[in-house]
């Protein structure tokens, strides 16, 4: 029967190159096991001179994946070196092993196991027990090898895999971290069994009575005779109970997959969507004489998706607007290897703004993300790397399609994303052969590709279902809103909107630390306020919906600034999650909830009897504002703006008060603060599982003694973790920082900073501590709750 192991746990690194050969000649000699004294596994202890075999003193390191070395290095500024990580000031490359050994049982042999790596940086290439085993290029896409030929099993000996990455090349304009950063998993299964990604669920007809469910599933036969066979697919609920069930026999050739075709009809369908997620689950069982040989099972959702060229987008049939936000996968202090748990936490934080949907940019995202989103409710624009129809990028776009087509999450297949040759007649070529591909393979959405010009030269545009408006507003031209005009049949959406350069908590341009005002005073050429981006969806429901330029800061692409600094500063939020100004006007635009939010701090010594301008978010009927009791006047909200006062300063309590119908429903105030005088740690949750992945984010702030927050301290903090768990990165939002994510130790900025803290395999209390010289310690206690471990110990059987 089927199994599928994490493979993260107790993994060896060595950084830097060791030279292994890659032929292998005859007479027993050559390749890596070149000496007949050595015993088999003892390659990897082996490193080779150019003049032949030769002992050399390697440094190997204990880690668990994911794994991200680059963000352990020192920031580099070298302008020669172009796009590496960042423009002008980078963290740099290189090249990195991995190795792992494990052992397997004697009856396991016979049947097959593969080794599947979710992702990679760079190119890698994999040994095992000193056999080449291949090599991917693409650090986005996952890869699997057939590994049942060369392992060992019982008493043959342990099994050593060796993995090089090589990330000294970029893929990107932005970081992309080194390493294995993603999961790693060993799967088992008999020669007959359901292929790689081999079901593919549709719900061709849905409405609210009845829905039809069509799966079709790929069986792999491996032996070498051809078999009869059985396939039996239950559908689930989500409460685990049978809905239906459905067998079909058929003749499994040898060597080859056979597709089967099964059609179910659900009464009374519980409906996917953001607000009501609802997920069912089919399993697969091939049977072979009577035999369950294999079970499979896929999750997926019953829905409908429609795009009108006047509408926009309708999900079961009901209007929606889209509200997305572009991301990259980078994060504080841990770079691109992020735990599962910070994956979450991320989403976690874009819900709670009001968003609905998410842009993977530039890349197809980590396969647990999408997990997430179709349990949390998030839609995808799910996209590919880039415009190459190559046999290797056709590979990496088709792995895309049969990893990710059965999440109901996924709406849009983006193809590309701002390439040179859009526009052009080659270009519009390579993206009709990505199109056809993936209409070949999921008819069931549409394509689209995210453009920043050539919309309507050459023809490129017709290629795709969908056109992507990447800052069709730039320069007031409304680029978008003219195509409408002129293309009126065009289905359209805002694919990348706003670029809204802003620092965290600063109010006043620094290009000499390299910091935005919060009030958008130095946005660049092509983007706009928040503002804008979102009344032009309002008052333009044929753009169908708009994905902001970006969720969280990222590392690299520092515009406007050069170095010192290192990160975006286009994030709704910083890399640690912190929320900026504009956050809160989502919130104000796309929930509900009442919410009002006011800036900036109210700090501002020096300043007293100068005006400053006061700007309020809200999506209540009025706001009033008052500064120490005395009001400064009510005004009518703006639905898809903001409120604005000019304030004279002086110190004290500044507050909004939110009114509907004359009755206060929302408010918020800043107060001017203090000294700093204290820490304050805010932990996300006060238990996680012990199973030496689990992270929890902890929030430091530096507040007076009064308690509130000190919207400038930049105290450096200490942090000491004792107990079941470990301190695995720190952050602090600053875009100009280059103080090290693998630390303990960090400068708060603007009154905050961060602290990931990860759970041991073994269950008890994680006291954390965070100390600063002057002033009064903090002190919080978490919980490593019970778990099953996902780690393996090096050696087990598996």
């Amino acid at each position: 029967m089927r199994s599928k192991s994490m493979f993260d746990g107790s993994w060896s690194f060595h950084k830097g190159e060791i030279r292994i050969p890659y032929a292998v000649k005859g007479g027993m000699t050559g390749g890596i096991t070149d000496a007949s004294s050595l015993k088999e596994g003892e390659w990897l202890d082996i490193a080779f001179n150019d003049k032949g075999m030769g002992e050399q003193q390697l440094e190997w390191s204990s880690v668990n994946l994911p794994h991200d070395w680059c963000v352990e290095q020192q920031y580099v500024q070298d302008e020669s070196l172009g796009s590496r990580d960042g423009s002008h000031g980078y963290l740099p490359g290189g090249i990195g092993y991995y190795r792992k050994t494990f052992e397997l049982p004697a009856d396991a042999a016979g049947s097959k196991w593969t080794v599947r790596f979710d992702g990679v940086s760079g190119t890698s290439t994999v040994w095992v027990n000193g056999h080449l085993i291949g090599s991917h290029h693409g650090g986005y896409i996952g890869f699997s090898y057939d590994l049942s030929d060369v392992l060992r099993y019982g008493e043959e000996g342990r099994n050593v895999i060796l993995v090089k990455v090589d990330a000294t090349e970029c893929e990107g304009w932005w970081y992309e971290g080194c390493g294995i950063y993603r999961h790693v998993w060993l799967e088992n299964t008999d020669r007959l069994h359901v292929a790689e990604y081999g079901t593919y669920v549709t719900t061709p007809e849905v409405t609210k009575e009845q829905a039809m469910v069509n799966i079709r599933t790929r069986i792999r036969n491996d032996y070498t005779e051809g078999l009869p066979v059985s396939l039996r697919t239950v559908i689930y609920d989500g409460a685990g109970l049978q809905v239906c069930v459905k067998m079909e026999d058929a003749y499994a050739d040898w060597y080859t997959e056979t597709e089967l075709e099964q059609i179910f009809e659900v009464e009374q369908p519980m409906l996917w969507c953001p607000e009501s997620p609802y997920l069912y689950k089919a399993e697969s069982t091939v049977i072979y004489e009577g035999k369950e040989l294999d079970r499979y099972e896929t999750v997926f959702g019953i829905r409908s998706i429609r795009f009108d060229a006047d509408e926009g987008f309708f999900l079961n049939e009901e209007p929606l607007l889209i509200k997305g936000t572009c991301n990259h996968q980078d994060f504080a202090g841990v770079g691109v290897a992020l735990p599962d748990s910070l994956i979450e936490y991320k989403l976690r934080l874009l819900k709670e703004m009001g968003s609905n949907a998410y842009r993977s940019a530039h890349h197809p995202p980590t396969p647990e993300l999408l997990d997430m989103c179709d349990r949390v409710g998030m839609l995808v624009m799910d996209e590919n790397r880039k415009l190459d129809s190559s046999p290797g990028g056709l590979s990496q776009l088709k792995r895309m399609l049969y990893r990710d087509r059965n999440h109901p999450c996924v709406i849009i297949w983006s193809l590309e994303n701002e390439e040179v040759l859009e526009g052009t007649v080659t270009g519009a070529r390579i993206l009709k052969t990505l199109a056809d591909t993936t209409r070949r393979i999921d008819p069931t959405r549409p394509t689209s590709a995210a453009m920043n010009h050539g919309w309507n030269e050459n023809g490129y545009n017709d290629a795709v279902e969908i056109t992507g408006y990447n800052y069709g507003h730039r320069e007031h031209l409304n680029i978008d809103i003219r195509d409408h005009e002129q293309y009126p049949e065009r289905l359209m959406i805002g694919s990348e909107c706003a670029s809204y350069t802003a620092t965290r908590g600063i109010y006043e341009d620094d290009p000499v630390r390299g910091y935005c005002s919060e009030y958008g005073t130095n946005i660049p050429s092509w983007g706009c306020t928040p503002q804008q981006a979102w009344s032009d969806l309002v008052n333009n429901r044929f753009l169908t919906g708009v994905f902001m330029w970006t969720g969280f800061d990222y590392r690299g692409e520092p515009t406007p600034y050069l170095w010192p600094c290192v990160n975006s500063h286009f994030g709704l939020m910083d890399t640690c999650g912190f929320p900026k100004d504009s956050y809160y006007y989502m919130q104000a635009v796309w929930k509900d909830e009442p919410i009002v939010h006011l800036l900036p701090h109210w700090n501002w010594p020096g300043s007293e009897g100068k005006r400053i301008e006061v700007r309020v978010f809200s999506n209540t009927d009025t706001v009033e504002l008052s500064l120490n009791g005395k009001s400064l006047g009510e005004q009518q909200v703006d639905k898809t703006g903001y409120l604005s006062w000019e304030v004279v300063y002086e110190p004290g309590e500044l507050k909004a008060v939110g009114k509907r119908g004359g009755h206060v429903i929302a408010e918020k105030a800043v107060v001017t603060a203090g000294q700093p005088y204290q820490i304050c740690l805010y932990p996300d949750r006060l238990e996680g599982q012990a199973d030496g992945l689990d992270t929890i984010p902890v929030r430091v702030a530096i507040l007076d003694e009064q308690g509130h927050i000190v919207p400038a301290a930049d105290n450096e903090i200490r942090f000491e973790v004792t107990g079941a768990g470990s301190l695995l990165g720190v952050g602090n939002g600053n875009p100009s920082s280059h103080e090290p994510d693998k630390s303990a130790i960090r400068r708060a900025f603007n009154g905050w900073c961060l602290a990931l803290i990860q759970t041991s395999p073994a269950a008890g209390s994680i006291k954390v501590k965070a100390v600063s010289m002057g002033l009064a310690a903090a002190e919080v206690v978490l919980e490593a709750a019970p778990g099953e471990p996902l780690f393996p110990a090096s050696g087990t059987i598996i």
